[in-house]
């Protein structure tokens, strides 16, 4: 029962009592708003009525206060996010663990692309594979930033999210890799 109903309620049962309709309008279920119930004597309420708080009832309407939310975290020294830096295969390294993998599954990611690019970023072939990973169309690893051309770090980005997706894992990718020179 919500709140407002609970006033109409005890309102209209103290002003029953006040008016002097006693324990008929208890009985009737004489309540704010609503229809009395049939009972075995007559109340003293007319029908549909609405009984009015008494002039001394204080009515209090809840105060809102507002949400407060805090958007600007503290992070712990344990917490804090440091950009990546060094040689390709440092950042590789540090994003094939990030994703769960074993040093096993960096190992052969590193035979993989060692064996595609050298870990070159300009590195281009006939059918126009580019970069790290080798992508085909290159195009592709723009969804990983607009500098995919130059940034190694957006390259091994979408080399991992590839590998992931088509093969699972980099020793998975390698295995395809030898057995039918592509990847």
């Amino acid at each position: 029962m919500n709140r407002t109903l609970f006033r109409g309620v005890t309102a209209g049962l103290m002003s029953g009592a006040l008016l002097g309709a006693g324990a008929g309008a208890v009985a009737t279920g004489a309540i704010a708003d609503s229809p009395p119930r049939p009972a075995a004597e007559a109340s003293v309420v007319p029908q549909y009525v609405r009984l009015e708080l008494p002039a001394h009832t204080p009515i209090r309407t809840p105060i809102r206060k507002p949400v407060v939310r805090h958007h600007r975290k503290v992070a712990s020294r344990q917490h804090v996010r440091r950009a990546l830096t060094g040689s390709p295969k440092t950042l590789a390294h540090a994003l094939v663990l990030q994703r769960g993998w074993s040093e096993t599954q960096f190992g052969c990611l590193d035979r993989l692309w060692t064996r595609e690019s050298d870990w070159r970023v300009s590195a281009s072939n006939s059918s126009g594979a580019y970069g790290i990973p080798q992508a085909l169309p290159a195009s592709k690893m723009s969804i990983m930033g607009a500098d995919w051309r130059t940034n190694p770090l957006t390259q091994i980005r979408w080399g991992l999210y590839y590998i992931a997706g088509t093969y699972g894992t980099p020793c998975t990718a390698l295995e395809h890799s030898y057995r039918y020179n592509y990847y």
